[in-house]
């Protein structure tokens, strides 16, 4: 018998969750100043807040658009303080309940999980696949193409209405998944904290498929990039048209034409920023330019720790004694 949220819509928008939501939205955010004129008149805002959304008459307000590089270009959309308190608020239940339905090699969005747990476990996948190194293994690796900008709505609907009861919780995601529209009815915006949580709970079905369906026992997924490992290059060669056709039928997805490759631990699978071998990992051509680039522009200690401590987590004593020299940071770091 599958498990329901047990959690209602009054736990939602009760005061106490409202004020704790903003509490953790609050956090690195306080000198903004959309959130120093929100906690300007807190109380007011909060309960205001509360009266629309018991009323039915709250409405996600517009969102703000800019772009980043990271490393390529992306279009982001925040949306107003009132209506990330609500994400908040709406996180604070929802992810507890769908975090014990997650497998356990999905690892973007997740507390204690992230792309440093997804290589560690990709190179014990790829130790056991290969028998130590002893045997061929074989990656497939692929990519969802447009993966955020593809979500439909009414499918993303259907899924949260098979594990939410309660109608009210169901108007207000509703609310919030077409405050946004890449397409028609299509799309979730980068930058919303629910649009993480949903995209989990959307790809959530094919993870149950690869896992227990198509019984793959060597698969790691993060955000839209998956992998699935093996000894047997026929075996993975076989997945890709279900894969298609899963993706297609049930969730309207696509695979990237261009993201779908089989490749053999021995000459490296490129992976979340890094080139995976089957005893150690190198940091990625264009990632380490990128980052001499930055360097060169922008070299202070804040800057500096950031890119040393990820370079920590792979083969890269070379770069790492080379940023040191340039930034006469050698004898102080040792």
């Amino acid at each position: 018998m599958k498990i329901l949220l047990g959690h209602t819509f009054e736990d939602i928008i009760s005061h106490d969750n409202l004020i704790e939501a903003w509490l953790e939205f609050e956090c690195g955010k306080r000198n903004k100043w959309d959130v120093r004129a929100f906690r300007d008149h807190l109380f007011e805002n909060i309960n205001a807040l509360h009266e629309e959304l018991l009323s039915g008459e709250y409405m996600h307000g517009a969102y703000t658009r800019f772009y980043i590089n990271d490393p390529k270009s992306r279009e982001i959309h925040k949306a107003q303080v009132r209506d990330r308190v609500v994400h908040h608020a709406l996180h604070r239940i929802l992810y507890p309940f769908f975090e014990t339905k997650f497998i356990a090699d999905s690892f973007s969005a997740r507390v204690g999980k992230g792309t440093h747990s997804a290589m560690d476990r990709f190179t014990s996948y790829s130790c056991k696949v290969s028998r130590n190194n002893t045997r061929t293994c074989y990656v497939l690796k692929c990519d969802i193409r447009k993966f955020f900008a593809s979500i439909d709505h009414a499918v993303l609907y259907c899924i949260l209405e098979d594990y939410i009861p309660d109608r009210k919780i169901l108007w207000l995601l509703s609310r919030i998944i077409g405050s946004f529209k890449s397409s028609s009815d299509k799309g979730l915006p980068l930058g919303n904290l629910t649009s993480q949580l949903f995209a989990n709970i959307y790809m959530n079905l094919f993870d149950q498929y690869i896992k227990h369906d198509m019984r793959v026992p060597h698969y790691i997924r993060y955000a839209d990039d998956f992998v699935l490992l093996s000894q047997d290059r026929s075996i993975l060669e076989r997945t890709i048209d279900p894969i298609q056709d899963f993706l297609s039928d049930k969730l309207k997805l696509s695979l990237h034409p261009n993201k779908v490759s089989i490749r053999t631990i021995a000459s490296g699978v490129d992976y979340l920023g890094w080139v995976h071998f089957a005893d150690h990992h190198v940091l990625r051509a264009t990632t380490r330019r990128r980052m001499f680039k930055k360097l060169s522009h922008d070299s202070n200690e804040a800057t500096l720790q950031s890119y040393l401590g990820l370079l920590s987590h792979g083969n890269t004593h070379k770069i790492r004694t080379s940023i040191l020299n340039d930034h006469w940071l050698l004898d102080e770091t040792g």
